[in-house]
């Protein structure tokens, strides 16, 4: 008869390492980032090297057990076994900053007063001995009654030894259901306190500063003016790397495809395979893998703040302006995560405990210019605006990308503006973060980071793109043009055909069919919208490049309104479905994807009608 499986928990403040701990233990590879909020689920897997069957859960961070915030809801809930179709766990590993560890002691003591079986990890050891901090380990494991283990988790340092301690706990564990109780807080405030000062002065010695070149550090980059000067300095280099240092590499892709398209359409004969390998597939999804060198640049910055610990940071620097649109700091780090997809950044708002600035939140995040947007913006800038240098230092075509990510940050400031106006001022409360130690960025997990949203890119190319692009060429090539046709072969098309349907629709925004087309796969992933607009143009017989093509089609005033359609419109399925489940409310997600469907209208008719002024 087979044991039954062992359920183990990670739980720890925010920022303190579990989620690298989960990796290295079950061989998983979960986001690691050095700021809090990164796990607002739970996640679970295998652990291995037991004697019997065991899993380990990763619970979102959480300072205490008496939590206020969905995210830390999860924790306790989990923890306490009170969530449905969920498992109590059997042990807890408690993993806690050994920096920092009078904040961890807190929940380590409420944790112990549930009576489950235990390990404690004192993780950043490196770090705390680097700052002259002494912990006696054997002491606080007496004192505690737990087993306490060091780590480094980044560098699988002391990871054998805590594998050690759960093997010995595993051997002796019985499994257990029922939930349990937390005493009453007053009385856990009163215990809990007074044992930590006893601990820490029994078993552990430190410094009473922090090291002063982070003081002055944190005296530069949180300053009210300079704080905010550096902040707009890194985001500017950001976008100007992304269109300048990604353009070799581009150049190369896109000789590549098309010479692998020559090549391929030399061994095909003339008719439709010829037509749907080089027309359809090849020209469809190159047109998109050309701008994988510009998503990698974007997250090597965004990865490379994340671990560094600025992050917490510009969300203090930013929160006395975001409390004037009705925001918070807290709101920072959902709102950035958006600029990569906002489905995370979304999913985790649940570390916002006020529900009013919860939910503004989720209804902004996707006015962060997600990475899925970049293709597009790409394609359009680099076909339109001239690749020039102004000022003697920028280059135009990075300058109006800058603009268009800041349009999308206006405009979520007045939306947010607009609904605290609406609502009112609600209940305020002052912004607690822990700050992170400053620290070099992780170069294993930094090339992790980079690997996965490039392999997450290609997936989507070789996956969603494919599909689509094989829809989109039949629709492109069929029905063929009678023999006595007069307008190219694709205006007779299902394609054409829809185009033309919808297209009286965004007459007013200047939009031709081929452009309205191109709005519709886009709804599953905003890449497809470039390589709908490849397929288009090349069943169409255009032998140029994309962008070639599309300057000739479009003009200037048009080609603005097409990217300011894509700042604002909610272009992706995955989203809407992401806030119907955060929200739990269909009359919110309904007026999530009106107000951003209007707001993409309006601005692309006001971009049109005013850029024909100007230009």
């Amino acid at each position: 008869m087979s044991q039954p499986v062992l359920h183990f928990a990670l739980v720890g403040n925010p920022n303190c390492g579990k989620t690298a701990l989960f990796n290295c233990l079950t061989g998983a590879k979960a986001k690691v980032a050095n700021y809090a909020g990164v796990t607002v689920e739970k996640r679970s897997g295998p652990l291995a090297g037991l004697s019997r069957p065991a899993e380990l859960i990763d619970l979102p961070g959480t300072y205490s057990l008496y939590v206020a915030s969905p995210d830390e809801q999860v924790a306790r809930r989990v923890i306490l076994g009170e969530m449905a179709g969920e498992v109590r766990p059997d042990v807890l590993v408690a993993v806690i900053d050994a920096t920092n560890i009078k904040l961890g002691l807190r929940l380590v003591l409420e944790l112990k007063a549930l009576g489950l079986p235990m390990v404690l990890v004192l993780n950043l050891a490196d770090a705390a001995r680097s700052r002259g901090i002494n912990i006696r380990t054997e002491l606080l494991a007496e004192r505690l009654g737990m087993p306490v283990v060091e780590t480094v988790a980044v560098r699988k340092s002391g990871v054998g030894d805590l594998q050690a301690a759960l093997r010995s706990l595993a051997a002796s564990v019985q499994t257990r259901t029922g939930n349990l109780s937390l005493p009453e807080r007053s009385e856990a405030v009163e215990s809990v306190y007074a044992r930590i000062d006893a601990l820490l002065a029994e078993c552990v010695d430190a410094p009473e500063f922090t090291p002063r070149w982070q003081d002055k550090l944190d005296a530069l980059v949180m300053h009210p003016v300079l704080g905010v000067a550096i902040l707009a300095a890194i985001l500017l280099l950001m976008f100007q790397a992304v269109f300048a240092w990604a353009a070799p590499v581009m150049d190369g892709i896109e000789a590549l495809v098309g010479w692998l398209g020559e090549q391929v359409g030399a061994l095909l004969p003339a008719g439709i395979l010829h037509d749907f390998v080089v027309d359809g597939l090849i020209a469809g999804m190159g047109s998109v893998l050309v701008f994988l060198p510009q998503i990698i640049i974007l997250f090597a910055f965004i990865l490379a703040l994340e671990d560094s610990g600025y992050l917490p940071r510009a969300a203090f620097l930013l929160d006395r302006m975001m409390r004037g649109v009705g925001l918070s700091g807290r709101s920072f780090i959902p709102l950035l995560s958006s600029f990569a997809c906002a489905v995370p950044g979304i999913m985790s708002t649940r570390s916002i405990a006020n529900p009013r600035e919860r939910l503004v939140t989720i209804m902004t995040a996707p006015l962060m210019t997600c990475s899925a947007r970049l293709p597009v913006y790409a394609l359009v800038i680099g076909a339109f605006i001239p690749h020039r240098t102004v000022w003697g230092l920028f280059n135009l075509q990075g300058l109006t990308l800058f603009c268009l990510y800041i349009a999308g940050i206006a405009s979520a400031a007045l939306v947010a503006w607009i609904t605290r106006k609406q609502q009112g001022e609600g209940n305020s409360f002052p912004l607690l973060l822990e700050l992170p130690n400053y620290r070099w960025p992780n170069l294993y997990h930094f090339l992790v980071g980079l690997k996965e949203r490039a392999w997450i890119f290609l997936s989507r190319v070789g996956t969603v793109i494919l599909a689509l692009s094989i829809v989109l060429w039949f629709l492109a090539t069929f029905p063929h043009a009678p023999e006595d046709a007069t307008l190219p072969a694709i205006e007779y098309s299902f394609a054409g055909m829809l185009g033309k349907l919808i297209q009286p629709l965004f007459e007013p925004l200047g939009f031709n069919w081929q452009m309205c087309i191109a709005l519709i796969p886009a709804m599953a992933a905003r890449e497809v919208a470039v390589s709908t607009l490849a397929t288009v143009y090349a069943v169409s017989g255009g032998e140029d490049a994309l962008g070639s093509s599309l300057a000739h089609s479009w003009s200037v005033p048009v080609a603005l309104a097409y990217l300011a359609w894509f700042v604002y419109a909610p272009q992706c399925l995955s989203t809407i479905a992401v806030v119907r489940r955060e929200t739990n409310s269909v009359r919110a997600t309904l007026i999530f994807t009106g107000y951003l469907f209007a707001l993409a209208y309006v601005a692309a008719l006001l971009v049109r009608q005013l850029s024909a002024i100007w230009l």
